[in-house]
């Protein structure tokens, strides 16, 4: 079998594993953390948003363009793309199985390079980071796809 790697992420946790074998259980081999998106908005931001002069006398909150949560999001999907390419590089794999809440695989697939795209073979939306490996396993094919 190819060198493989699961990857299993939402947008503060992004877990990798390995398999001996299609049907083996899974190791895991190491993890990255991203603890500011476990923060709550008002804990990334000023408590009270500025404010900005309108016509005449009247003015309004100003409002973030962005929203820090997505924000953040988006930082570690680009960390995890990055973390990705450079252990591909060192030939720690061939093919990729992720496994991302919904949202997160949206932003880390935005992130990866089109030569990581091409050693996907499996994806899952859904938020199981948290989960053992034992747990995790139940929700991957019972054998691994192989990249031919």
């Amino acid at each position: 079998m190819k060198l493989t790697w699961i990857v299993v992420a939402n947008n503060s946790l992004a877990r990798f594993f390995t398999a001996e074998s299609e049907s083996s259980p899974i190791t895991e081999i190491e993890a990255l953390t991203h603890l500011e998106n476990r923060l709550h908005d008002r804990d990334m931001t000023s408590d009270f948003p500025g404010k900005i002069k309108g016509e005449g006398a009247v003015g309004h909150a100003f409002e973030q363009p962005t929203d820090p949560k997505k924000h953040e999001a988006d930082q570690f999907a680009h960390l995890v793309a990055k973390h990705l390419e450079a252990a591909h590089n060192e030939h720690k794999f061939a093919q990729l199985l992720l496994v991302a809440e919904p949202s997160f695989l949206g932003l880390l697939r935005s992130h990866l390079s089109e030569q990581l795209k091409k050693l996907i073979c499996f994806e899952l939306n859904s938020n199981i980071a948290t989960l053992t490996p034992a747990e995790i396993r139940t929700h991957l094919p019972e054998y691994l796809p192989r990249l031919q």
